[in-house]
């Protein structure tokens, strides 16, 4: 092999004047490559080992088990499927709704009750349109004053004492100064529905009476 490396002698050197090697020649007949030291490989992050780029094919799959997928960030996921500042709306409880109802449970008992307790229960539903006109009642007093008044209307007399007994205890601070008229008015509608009703009973059991039986005439 040294041969090959040596260029053909010159005449007029010595004979024991060293060979010239020729690059050119070395570089042609292929010699030996070598790998550079100064190439850095990325170490692998799954612990698998390392295919070098050279023995594998352009199109091969990955080796080892697929990357994590990434889950989104909730910032951005919230922000593309909710608007922001979205205004929440609640249903506001009008307070004709609650003293309508009222007002005219009063006028029913007008007649049929003391004029002095009418007056007074007039006094207090004014006291409560005072304090909700005035904003100063909050939205569970009022959402339980409309069931109330609800109740009241259906003549569900227990029910309606029962949220009255609830306001007292949760919010006595609110409806104290109001609320003895709205119980007396629960009363007093109470008592007279009753006779109402009694009334009704006994004049239908007087109309029945008082029918004549077909095919019997009286006597002339």
């Amino acid at each position: 092999m040294a041969e090959l490396y040596v260029k053909p002698g010159n005449k007029e050197r010595g004979w024991n004047d060293p060979p010239q090697f020729s690059y050119g020649l070395q570089t042609q007949a292929g010699g030996p490559k070598r790998t550079s030291l100064t190439k850095r490989v990325a170490a692998p992050q799954d612990g698998s080992p390392r295919v070098p780029t050279s023995e594998t094919s352009p199109g091969a799959p990955p080796v080892g088990p697929p990357p994590p997928s990434r889950p989104p960030l909730v910032g951005s996921s919230l922000s593309s499927t909710q608007p922001t500042n979205f205004p929440v709306v609640e249903s506001e409880t009008l307070l004709e709704d609650v003293l309508t109802p009222l007002e005219q449970a009063l006028e029913d008992c007008r007649g049929h009750t003391k004029k002095q307790v009418c007056d007074d229960i007039s006094r207090r539903l004014a006291l409560l349109q005072e304090q909700w006109a005035g904003g100063k009642l909050s939205m569970p007093v009022k959402k339980r004053m409309a069931l109330l008044v609800q109740e009241l209307s259906s003549h569900q007399w227990d029910a309606a004492d029962d949220i009255h007994r609830s306001l007292m205890v949760d919010h006595v601070t609110e409806v104290s100064q109001w609320m003895v008229g709205v119980k007396r008015l629960i009363a007093e509608k109470r008592i007279l529905s009753s006779e109402e009703e009694a009334n009704e009973e006994k004049s239908t059991a007087t109309a029945e009476q008082n029918q004549t039986v077909p095919g019997i005439q009286q006597a002339p």
